[in-house]
């Protein structure tokens, strides 16, 4: 996938119909549209177009008219293309969008969907035989709609490589942040997160927080505990030394993991450890078993399974698209 460079930034296109949620096209613009002197780099790394099927568009709700964004030829020359949702999603999109959606698709370019933006690349064709996520609320009648689509209800995103879709509004900020991290690693990925005052890393395999009955006695935040574990990560800490920090039983702890983050202890500690080796070897610590050392992974083998399930590379591979000492060999 074309990534941002030195010569040219990543083109990203948004295509804004009528009634499309105003949030989600914030959302895209705040990840990929604002300057960011903060990571000292000579130029922007992604550019955001707006783009609409006509002169004027209707948002969402009336909230307001969408004027002056480029028309539909804008998209040929993005490297990813977002498409956010809107409420009427059951109402088919017009030919124009689909079709810019399908010659997007068609020559390599990305293509993202937030929220019910699933529905459109689900008409254009797109994700028929492929993996997809969508708000909750619209699953059943996503998946009436499109049962060809092999539809996860239950995750806050899919990567299924150059179709990404986000199951909500909120979920859009994880799936872009998880493009960040794709594009140009833990690090940087992180300096985007800060400034969002946003969760630096949730990932898609979560649960969706979904409407559940309120119970009489809310649990404590897992804040505190989080925080505390973060701080020792190179410890050999386990999910009974989380529950005891909490003063609770391992399963409470699990039952409040669930409720809150939408994942397991076990599985939350695992990807802080594997985020914190993407940082350290961002940073160029070339030594594996210092890397897995420091990150609690424990063994420089443990590392290599750990980080290619996650990200898809192997350390040395990380290292040459996302370190400092690009092009050196990792000293295994």
């Amino acid at each position: 996938m074309p990534q941002g460079s030195s010569h040219r930034p990543h083109q990203v296109a948004v295509i804004v119909d009528e009634g499309t949620n105003p949030f989600e096209v914030g959302v895209a613009t705040e990840l990929f549209g604002l300057p960011r002197p903060e990571l000292g780099l000579p130029g922007p790394l992604y550019e955001v177009t707006l783009c609409t099927p006509a002169p004027e568009i209707r948002m969402n709700h009336g909230f307001f008219t969408l004027t002056g964004a480029l028309g539909l030829d804008a998209v040929d020359r993005a490297d990813t293309l977002v498409v956010p949702g809107r409420p009427d999603n059951v109402l088919p999109r017009g030919p124009a969008v689909l079709d810019a959606i399908r010659r997007t698709h068609a020559r390599g370019a990305r293509v993202m969907s937030f929220c019910t933006g699933t529905f459109a690349l689900a008409e254009a064709g797109l994700l028929d035989g492929r993996r997809a996520a969508t708000h909750w609320r619209w699953a059943d009648s996503f998946h009436r709609l499109h049962p060809k689509v092999l539809l996860e209800p239950d995750v806050l995103f899919v990567d299924d490589g150059d179709l990404l879709t986000a199951a909500g509004s909120a979920a859009a900020l994880d799936l872009g942040l998880h493009v960040w991290r794709r594009d140009h690693g833990a690090e940087i990925a992180n300096h985007v997160s800060r400034r969002l005052v946003f969760a630096s890393h949730r990932d898609g395999g979560q649960r969706q927080f979904v409407e559940r009955p309120v119970p009489d006695v809310r649990d404590e935040s897992l804040a505190p505990l989080l925080e505390w574990a973060q701080e020792r990560l190179g410890e050999p800490l386990t999910v009974a030394d989380l529950a005891a920090r909490a003063r609770v039983s391992p399963a409470t702890l699990h039952r409040r993991f669930r409720a809150q983050l939408g994942t397991t202890p076990l599985a939350w500690l695992t990807g802080e450890r594997v985020a914190l080796a993407c940082r350290l070897i961002e940073r160029g610590e070339e030594r594996l078993d210092v890397v897995a050392a420091r990150s609690g992974l424990g063994t420089a083998a443990n590392l290599r399974n750990r980080l290619r399930r996650v990200t898809g590379l192997s350390p040395s591979a990380y290292r040459r698209r996302f370190g400092a000492g690009a092009g050196e060999a990792l000293v295994s």
